[in-house]
């Protein structure tokens, strides 16, 4: 695992040892980035069930403002701040919670990532937190990151599913905020 692009470009992420965490792989990875590109730079992310916390690691490399990591797992909340230091990184900000639990009082954000364990109902759970508590802003992305065959439910008005992206046994699932237009 390394950071793709940006000031800590080429730096090696350290991973997880003798525990269970599945991170991204480069080429999902750089898929993500390739969809969120141009709307990385002075935004406000977050990065949950963080895990090694390589994909809030990339947004801030590149640009973002912020980035609050959030995980359950006591040796990944480690895992996720040597990784931040190691990157000499400036924004994060990490977080031992319950991911679902973390929605319902964290304000907002501008790019969401959600990449819990494959095999639960934590994707579709944090989903709808993030509906019910109406906290991305206008125009911001949630990337979802699941099984291929994981069936989310539908959006509530104004997010919407924007697209999916299928690469080998992995889908993205794209999530957007519908700016309210002008009276």
């Amino acid at each position: 695992m390394r950071v793709i692009t940006g000031t800590a470009r080429g730096r090696k992420l350290k991973e997880p040892q003798g525990y269970s965490i599945r991170p991204t792989t480069d080429m999902v990875k750089e898929s993500i980035f390739s969809i969120v590109q141009f709307d990385i730079e002075g935004r406000r992310v977050l990065d949950l069930f963080a895990g090694t916390g390589q994909l809030g690691i990339e947004a801030l490399s590149r640009g973002a403002a912020s980035c609050v990591f959030t995980d359950y797992s006591r040796d990944s909340v480690k895992l996720v701040r040597e990784n931040i230091d190691h990157c000499k990184l400036d924004g994060g900000e990490v977080r031992q919670t319950d991911s679902i639990t973390y929605l319902e009082n964290c304000g907002s954000f501008d790019l969401i990532f959600i990449d819990p364990p494959y095999d639960t109902p934590l994707c579709d759970k944090a989903l709808q937190k993030i509906f019910e508590f109406d906290i991305l802003t206008e125009g911001g992305i949630i990337i979802c990151e699941t099984q291929r065959e994981t069936v989310l439910s539908g959006a509530v008005e104004p997010y919407f599913m924007h697209k999916e992206y299928r690469y080998g046994k992995v889908k993205l699932t794209v999530y957007k905020k519908e700016r309210q237009a002008a009276d």
